[in-house]
């Protein structure tokens, strides 16, 4: 794939890049799209992506959303580890810790709780 310019750049959910393919691949199955005129078929890696957040993504884009704005309000939470969170539902203290493996602190037993019981709530 050919990149000419990027346009803007974003941390996704696998439920936010569900959505943004799945309206891709319906744009570009319409006939006469104005915007896609030039492809007209889907390409193997937007199909491969769309296959692998289908399969993946383990909750809706306004339940993602949700969880996301509940992690962002806890203490040493970022947007990367949130979406990381979203993404894999960690359900063990063990795989919250191995999330933050690379961060420069460490998550206290309180800070794991929390973000165990917000994830508890949209299991």
């Amino acid at each position: 794939m050919i990149v000419k310019e990027v346009l803007n750049e974003s941390i996704l959910t696998l439920a936010d890049a569900r959505e943004l393919l799945k309206d891709l691949v319906a744009a570009m199955k319409q006939p006469g799209g104005e915007e896609w005129e030039e492809e007209e078929e889907v390409r193997y890696e937007q199909r491969k992506a769309l296959e692998h957040t289908t399969k993946f993504a383990r909750l809706s884009v306004e339940d993602s959303r949700a969880l996301m704005s509940e992690l962002l309000n806890l203490e040493k939470m970022n947007e990367r580890i949130a979406v990381q969170i979203v993404n894999l539902m960690p359900g063990s203290k063990n795989e919250v810790r191995a999330i933050y493996a690379k961060e420069n602190f460490t998550l206290t037993e309180d800070d794991i709780e929390a973000i165990l019981d917000c994830v508890a709530r949209y299991r």
